[in-house]
C-alpha cells in the first residue's frame, strides 16, 4: 500500500528530508531539506523585526539574485544575535548544503528556528547533511515537517488544487509556529512550493498578499520573532501558460496560495503554546479597512480580553474597553457586539444577563468568533487570536535559555 500523499509531497518536483544532526537530543529531528528537481522562480516575505538573524538577511538576498532550488533549516538554534560568527555559519550552511547537491550557494536558502543567542553547531550541521541529501524523497515531506519544528506539538501541513488555464496547478506547503506568534510576522517558518509557471513579480505580488491574510491576521501573544520568513518556489511543472499580474489566472492562483496560508495561518493558531480556544475577531461597518483590522488587533491581543476566553466569561466590558483605545473612530451609541449569533451588545449597551448566559455557552466551544459591528461605514477585516492560559506562562517562564 502506496503512502499518502501529503503537503510537499503533492508537489511534482519536489524531494524533502528531515533528520536528527545533534542540535536538539536524540531522536529529535532538527534538520530539513526541501529541493526542487528543476530551477524555480522564488518569491519571500520575512519578519520586519529589527533583530533579524542572518538567516533571514541571507535568504533574502538569494531570492533576488536567482533561481533558488533548495532550503535547508535546521530547528532548536535561531542563530539570532549571533553576529559575524552567525553570519558565516549561515553562509556556510548554504554552501555546504549546495556543494552536496551540485548548486550554486545563492540557490540555496537558509532557515533557522529555536533558541536566541547561542552560536550554531555549524559542524554537526556540516557531517550531516550527506546524509539528509541521500534521504531525499518525494515523500519525506512529513520528516521534514517534523523536523522544522520548536514548541510545536504537531506537524503543520496543506495542499490545494485547483484548475488553472486548463491545467491543474498543484500548493503544498509546511509550517512551524506555536508561540512569540504576531504580525509582522512571527516565531514561525512557512515553506509553500507549486508546479505553477508564474512571472516573479506575480509570485511575489501573490505571496504577500496571502501572507497578509493569513499569516499577518493570526496573533497568540503579540510578539513579533527574529528569524521569520515564509517562502515559495515555483517550478513550472504543472506546463500552464505562464501566471501573469492583472490576469484571471493570477485571480486564480491567488486564490488558491491564500486559502493554502490561511490553512496554514490557521494550524499555528490551533497548535498555540497552551491554547484551548481559536477566536476569530471580525470588525464590521468601520469607516476603512485599516481601522477594522487595527480594532481587530489591539481587542485580540488584549489580556484582558483573552484571559476571559479561557475563563468562557462573556465580559464584554473588557471588549469595550479595548474597542475604546484602538484609536480607531467610532460612536460608542451604535456599536454591536456578538460571540457568533448570540448578540450581548446593541446601540453600546448590554442586553443583561439571558444573553450573557448564552454567550457563555457559545464560548465553551473550541472556536468561536467575536463580531463587532461599528456602525459608521462599510469596511471590515478580522484576524484569528487565542486565548490566553495557565499553561502558556508556565512554558514561557520555564523555556531554556
Amino acid at each position: 500500500m502506496s503512502a499518502k500523499r501529503t503537503g510537499l509531497a503533492t508537489v511534482p518536483g519536489i524531494l524533502t528530508a528531515g533528520i536528527h544532526s545533534g542540535i536538539k537530543p536524540a531522536p529529535e529531528l532538527d534538520l530539513a531539506l526541501i529541493l526542487s528537481t528543476h530551477n524555480t522562480t522564488a518569491a519571500g516575505v520575512f519578519t520586519t523585526n529589527k533583530c533579524a538573524a542572518a538567516s533571514v538577511d541571507i535568504t533574502r538576498r538569494h531570492i533576488r539574485r536567482g533561481k533558488i532550488r533548495a532550503i535547508i533549516t535546521n530547528s532548536g538554534n535561531a542563530n539570532a544575535c549571533t553576529g559575524q560568527r552567525g553570519l558565516a555559519d549561515t553562509i556556510d550552511m548554504a554552501s555546504f548544503t549546495a556543494k552536496a547537491l551540485d548548486l550554486k550557494p545563492n540557490q540555496v536558502c537558509v532557515g533557522s528556528t529555536g533558541i536566541i543567542g547561542k552560536p550554531l553547531p555549524v559542524q554537526r550541521i556540516r557531517k550531516a547533511i550527506p546524509e539528509l541529501v541521500r534521504r531525499l524523497k518525494p515523500l519525506g515531506g512529513r520528516n521534514a515537517a517534523r523536523a522544522i519544528l520548536t514548541t510545536d506539538s504537531r506537524i503543520k501541513e496543506v495542499s490545494a488544487t485547483a484548475n488553472i488555464l486548463g491545467k491543474r496547478v498543484t500548493i503544498g506547503g509546511i509550517a512551524k509556529g506555536a508561540g512569540m506568534i504576531h504580525p509582522n510576522m512571527a516565531t514561525m517558518l512557512g515553506y509553500l512550493a507549486t508546479d505553477a509557471e508564474i512571472e516573479r513579480t506575480a509570485l511575489q505580488h501573490a505571496l504577500k498578499f496571502a501572507v497578509a491574510e493569513s499569516f499577518n491576521a493570526v496573533t497568540i501573544d503579540g510578539e513579533t520573532s527574529t528569524n521569520d520568513m515564509v517562502l515559495c518556489l515555483a517550478n513550472g511543472l504543472a506546463k500552464n501558460s505562464r501566471i501573469c499580474l492583472g490576469t484571471s489566472a493570477m485571480r486564480s492562483f491567488q486564490h488558491l496560495l491564500t486559502e493554502a496560508c490561511l490553512s496554514l495561518a490557521k494550524q499555528i493558531c490551533y497548535d498555540g503554546e497552551g491554547t484551548t480556544k481559536v477566536i476569530q475577531v471580525v470588525v464590521k461597518q468601520a469607516r476603512t479597512r485599516r481601522d477594522a483590522k487595527k480594532m481587530a488587533m489591539v481587542v485580540g491581543t488584549s489580556n484582558l480580553v483573552k484571559t476571559a476566553m479561557f475563563g468562557q466569561d462573556p465580559n464584554w466590558g473588557r471588549i469595550m474597553a479595548a474597542i475604546g483605545r484602538s484609536s480607531v473612530p467610532i460612536k460608542p451609541e451604535r456599536i454591536s457586539l456578538a460571540f457568533d449569533a448570540v448578540t450581548v451588545v446593541k446601540n453600546g449597551v448590554g442586553l443583561g444577563i439571558s444573553s450573557e448566559r448564552a454567550a457563555k455557552k457559545i464560548m465553551r466551544k473550541r472556536e468561536f468568533t467575536i463580531s463587532i459591528g461599528l456602525g459608521i461605514g462599510h469596511e471590515h477585516d478580522r484576524i484569528w487570536t487565542t486565548d490566553l492560559t495557565p499553561a502558556y506562562v508556565a512554558l514561557n517562564a520555564h523555556y531554556p535559555t
